[in-house]
């Protein structure tokens, strides 16, 4: 019954409820990170402002996540044509790519401290707390990418995500696909207000 009511609510207003909630995510994301680099930007004008090198690691991280996009769109592709070991195999290839840019983070905040670049307290400089931030949340974001993919690569065992039942995986891609480009967005931003 309930499904019945969800195909005639999307056949009346044209968009499946989950996809709409999706969009409604996504854009209050990039609302979020629109203040955070405009006001990156702001205070960056007012001066005290440390100047430091990013973390190297940050342009792999960027390859990462930008293979994790590929395997992604392959894992859809997969699903699309029915070819369920592809499938299962992307989605895993994008999950190790996810943690293996998380881990890439975590190391680019070990190099920040090392370089006495540090969040808040006393002895810390807003540049630096900037970068955590946008990072972070990035990071946490990321994180649940990284459920959203493991609960698809979960369904896909089960034989729930194909052609005739493409609604999760569409999501899937879609938000991932989402942060990779959020990422570029913030690599660029910091390359060119750095």
């Amino acid at each position: 019954m309930a499904n019945e009511q969800i195909k005639e609510h999307n056949s009346r207003i044209g968009v499946h409820p989950l996809k709409f909630s999706l969009w409604l995510i996504i854009i209050s994301i990039i609302m979020m990170f629109a203040a955070f680099t405009s006001a990156y930007i702001v205070r960056r004008e007012e001066g005290n402002w440390l100047e430091y090198d990013l973390p190297a690691i940050l342009l792999i991280n960027t390859v990462v996540i930008i293979l994790s996009s590929v395997t992604m769109q392959m894992a859809h592709n997969a699903a699309k044509n029915n070819n369920l070991k592809l499938l299962k195999m992307m989605l895993l290839a994008t999950l190790g790519l996810g943690i293996a840019f998380l881990i890439g983070q975590w190391n680019a905040w070990a190099d920040l401290v090392q370089n006495n670049v540090y969040f808040g307290g006393s002895g810390s400089n807003p540049a630096g707390s900037f970068l955590y931030v946008l990072t972070g949340v990035h990071g946490f974001h990321l994180i649940t990418g990284l459920i959203f993919v493991a609960i698809t690569y979960f369904s896909s065992l089960k034989y729930k995500v194909h052609s005739k039942n493409m609604l999760r995986i569409h999501l899937c891609t879609t938000y991932w696909h989402f942060l990779g480009g959020l990422w570029l967005y913030l690599y660029i931003f910091l390359r060119l207000n750095h």
